[in-house]
């Protein structure tokens, strides 16, 4: 223990401290009269932080992100068309053709083919839509629930298919060709498993389509 005690006293200890990744130099004298004293390693790791990523984007998953086909979309409409392609929830097929459903409750009255005056606003973005792609073909397709016979819905989603095209054509007035479906391309089901009618079902079938095709596609019913 005397020996201990005297090479202690003697000599200077040198002790690093890997996991601070610092250096503590102890002298021979008295603690209270030398303080402790830390140096960093120059080659130790540092604890670094970086943003990871890209920042979270809320939206709807019907809405989209970017432009669709933007190549066709004059320059100076670009932040427009996205703007509207969100809000009228646009969506793209496999086909490149850009879909606008559009309620047939919020078009029109009950059995009727007249457009309702609370129609204009959805209608106007839909014609400033339209006129981001120049030169593509458009097709207004109309559809029903599946209330009544064929005949009668195929006249009906015929006729409110013909309003909408009257009120997005424009002028000078644009090519836009017309199909009535009636019942035959619902979107969902018309009654519930049970057999019961499911109102929500039948709303969701009564639309009118605005679809607007690849500049190359030949219009036809799609």
């Amino acid at each position: 223990m005397r020996t201990s005690r005297l090479l202690l006293l003697g000599i200077g200890i040198a002790w690093t401290c890997a996991a601070g990744a610092q250096t503590v130099e102890r002298v021979a004298r008295s603690l209270k009269e030398v303080p402790s004293t830390f140096a960093r390693v120059a080659d130790a790791p540092r604890s670094e932080f970086r943003k990871a990523g890209t920042a979270s984007q809320l939206g709807s998953a019907a809405a989209p992100s970017t432009v669709f086909r933007v190549a066709e979309v004059p320059p100076a409409r670009v932040a427009a068309t996205r703007e509207l392609l969100q809000t009228l929830q646009a969506r793209q097929t496999e086909q490149q053709a850009i879909v606008i459903d559009l309620p047939a409750d919020v078009l029109f009255d009950f059995d009727r083919a007249e457009l309702r005056p609370d129609a204009r606003a959805s209608l106007d973005q839909a014609a400033e839509l339209l006129r981001s792609y120049p030169q593509a073909p458009v097709t207004i397709n109309g559809h029903t629930d599946g209330k009544g016979t064929d005949a009668y819905n195929d006249a009906l989603s015929m006729r409110r298919a013909e309003a909408v095209a009257a009120r997005l054509r424009g002028d000078p007035p644009r090519a836009i060709a017309v199909h009535g479906f009636g019942k035959q391309r619902p979107l969902a089901a018309n009654s519930r498993p049970d057999g019961s009618d499911d109102p929500e079902g039948r709303q969701r079938n009564r639309r009118v389509e605005i679809v607007i095709q690849p500049p190359t596609a030949a219009v036809s019913k799609s």
